[in-house]
């Protein structure tokens, strides 16, 4: 059976650290945990479950300080968690079953990250993970923002989600100050880092710096094709922000020249047609969503309702709007399969009820 060091790095996590380690600490043989800063009680929590705690000063590098956790790692394997993650029950039980059963050659462990839920508790939005890596290997993050360890080796996928259940809102300009910091700097961006800092200012409505940030990132021949795709999408969301719906239209089609087109970038197509009343050429996008790629070990951000709930709930207004009741309310009730206690279908469903009994 492998042996496991888990590898966190924390600051002022008071609220959240406890939660996080009675969830895991009867899956890992080591805890390690590296403070950059906290002034509340985190690392007197800490304490409870290890005595390896260590302070380092904060450099605006999350690589850099996962880097130095893991370096304190002794276990055949590292891993690492953020402190507002959580192994749930039925994933701890998986956990230990894979300790004593991971084929010997593996190198690295992809798991689920689940990162928002439905009302009722199910994933809204998830992708695949690097979670552990063996130890000695030379593995690392880069990335000051957004740190990722480039997957190689022989990796393993294991259907054990972490979900990140955050209770507080954090510091939401962070990640974008540190962005302008490496640019003011002349820090060399990579491909990926560009990608994000595209994102950042999308986020934080810097529409004109962010558009012209996703088409730098789009002309680079080394980003990573879900990458790509995303981007397209929030290049749109830039020029619909501009005022260029014409331009943002071109840039979700040309998501089509990097792969066949995804649940996310078929639903906001359908929503630039139904938003500008043309219902038909709505309609056939987000019946495109049912059926669109779906690769859950791809590492790409994945929105559940746009493959399920998201199309059929607007095909319902769409065919609304077009005069056929009959298939509106089809796919209403589609729409409630996927999510019973959705507002917007049981407002739908009481609007159809009255008008069957007029």
């Amino acid at each position: 059976m492998i042996t496991v060091s888990l590898c966190m790095i924390v600051r002022d996590e008071e609220a959240v650290l406890e939660r996080c380690l009675e969830s895991v600490r009867d899956a890992v043989d080591e805890i390690i945990i590296v403070d950059t800063g906290s002034t509340d009680g985190t690392k007197d929590i800490g304490r409870k479950y290890t005595e390896k705690i260590y302070d380092l000063p904060w450099q605006d590098d999350f690589a850099a300080a996962r880097n130095f956790a893991f370096f304190k790692g002794t276990m055949d394997y590292l891993m690492w968690l953020d402190a507002d993650d959580v192994l749930p029950g039925r994933s701890l039980a998986e956990f230990r079953k894979m300790k004593k059963t991971l084929p010997e050659h593996t190198d690295m462990v992809m798991m689920p990250y689940v990162v928002a839920f439905e009302t009722d508790g199910s994933p809204a939005f998830s992708y695949y993970r690097e979670r552990i890596v063996k130890n000695g290997c030379g593995y690392s993050f880069t990335g000051r923002v957004h740190e990722v360890i480039p997957p190689r080796g022989n990796l393993f996928y294991a259907d054990i989600p972490v979900e990140h259940r955050k209770i507080k809102a954090g510091d939401s300009g962070r990640n974008l100050r540190i962005y302008e910091k490496m640019e003011r700097e002349g820090e060399w961006f990579d491909s990926r880092a560009l990608y994000y800092y595209g994102r950042e200012l999308y986020f934080h409505g810097k529409y004109q710096k962010g558009r012209r940030v996703l088409e730098s990132f789009l002309e680079r021949p080394d980003g990573w094709v879900e990458n790509r795709i995303d981007a397209t999408r929030q290049l749109a969301g830039c020029l619909y922000g501009l005022g260029e719906e014409g331009e943002a239209l071109r840039a979700l089609l040309r998501a089509l020249e990097y792969d066949v087109p995804r649940g996310e970038t078929c639903c906001d197509l359908g929503r630039h047609f139904q938003d500008r009343e043309k219902y038909e050429q709505a309609v056939y996008w987000y019946k495109q969503a049912f059926t669109a790629k779906k690769d859950l070990t791809s590492g790409a951000f994945i929105r559940e309702e746009c493959y399920g709930f998201l199309p059929a709930i607007s095909l319902c207004v769409c065919y609304d709007r077009l005069g056929n009741r009959k298939r509106a309310e089809e796919y209403n009730e589609l729409a409630g399969k996927y999510q019973p206690d959705s507002e917007y279908y049981l407002a739908n469903k009481k609007y159809f009820d009255c008008g069957n009994n007029e």
